[in-house]
């Protein structure tokens, strides 16, 4: 049997700076699960170009480090000792992990924003700083109840960044930090039941009727709600992805932003109609439309709404609710919106069946009145 080796790798980050890990070759058997691994993430980072003799100072010393730290796994690999449990990890630098984990989802807009605040958080409650071996039931329990008392976070916030904690715990269990993935053992915090805003078929219609000072991102929010893809879904639409004909219908072949699972949607007829003239393949079919709708944008989208007479406080992400519960209206089955919307979870699609039996009572409400 080959011998396995040790490498130290390097792995783009955020701000101009690369994490560091450890991979094998040929990979080692993971004690807890049995499963071959070839990385051990190890919670260092290096800046790629050096602004000043502290970044020089900090990228020698860590290389340092990081080398020191390869050569004992190879020693231990060689001794038949190594484990993933080892002083060594056990002094590794859970909050620095946690915040390469975070600089990873950087090109996630809403995720990367959650997992940067569970990060200032973490900071927050651990002024010591916390080490992977210092993770136990204890003090993931700690982390809890400093959020859910110790601050005035919405209910989902609290939620969302507890959340994330015990995402990284999970996460450093699989890369081998860890021996047990104790945040199993945590309950999570629940999240409180939110109201989804959402525009009907006749208010959608209201709005195609009226114009928007940026027109792009009124083709764009008709288009979301007629399909139910997300704002980075059709920022990232290309004409290359839009399949099919006039005689069989047309599709769209993508990749979601978010959940990174490949997706088949078909294209209704109303919104063949806000997409315009088909160009090159690599060209967007919306171009121009910002990453992030804020400010200026969200002003001009307000006043839109306002001259349809829709006078809410909507998103853009209002649409994708508007799609989910149109398509339950209109008699469509939860689990086939369910794949529309490419919820890995069911119980993500069953607020939106809430908010159609909440109609259907309101609607038999308003023949309480009637006189017989």
């Amino acid at each position: 049997m080959k011998a396995t080796k040790v490498f130290l790798r390097y792995k783009a980050i955020s701000k101009g700076r690369k994490s560091l890990y450890l991979d094998f070759y040929p990979a080692i058997a993971h004690p807890g699960t049995g499963k071959k691994t070839r990385r051990e993430f190890l919670g260092l980072f290096l800046y790629v170009k050096t602004a000043s003799p502290f970044e020089a100072q900090h990228n020698k010393e860590t290389k340092a480090l990081a080398e020191s730290i390869r050569a004992r796994r190879q020693i231990e690999i060689q001794n038949g000792n190594y484990g993933f449990t080892s002083d060594s990890k056990k002094k590794t630098d859970f909050i620095a992990y946690f915040r390469d984990l975070a600089d990873s989802r950087y090109s996630s807009d809403g995720n990367y924003g959650n997992w940067l605040s569970a990060y200032n958080h973490l900071t927050d409650y651990f002024t010591k700083g916390l080490t992977v071996g210092e993770i136990t039931k204890d003090t993931i329990e700690g982390f809890s109840e400093y959020l859910t008392e110790e601050t005035d976070l919405s209910q989902n916030s609290k939620a969302a960044y507890f959340g994330k904690f015990k995402a990284a715990v999970k996460q450093a269990f699989k890369d081998g930090l860890l021996s047990e993935d104790t945040g199993k053992r945590v309950p999570a915090i629940k999240q409180a039941e939110t109201k989804r805003e959402f525009v009907t078929v006749e208010e959608l219609e209201a709005l195609a009727k009226v114009e928007c000072e940026i027109p792009v991102l009124k083709n764009a929010f008709i288009f979301s709600a007629l399909t139910g893809l997300r704002l980075s879904d059709v920022r990232a639409l290309t004409w290359g992805k839009v399949q099919g004909s006039e005689e069989n219908g047309y599709f769209i072949r993508f990749t979601q932003q978010k959940t990174k699972g490949m997706e088949t949607m078909p294209i209704p007829t109303p919104a063949l109609k806000v997409m315009g003239e088909r160009g090159d393949k690599d060209k967007p079919v919306f171009p121009g439309l910002p990453d992030k709708i804020a400010g200026y944008q969200s002003d001009k989208m307000r006043l839109w709404f306002l001259r349809a007479g829709v006078d809410r406080k909507l998103t853009f992400h209002c649409a994708r609710h508007s799609f989910a519960t149109i398509q339950l209206t209109l008699g469509t089955d939860i689990f086939t919106v369910s794949k529309l919307l490419g919820h890995k979870d069911l119980k993500t699609t069953q607020i939106y069946a809430k908010v159609v039996d909440q109609r259907k009572t309101d609607a038999v409400n308003r023949m309480n009145d009637i006189k017989i």
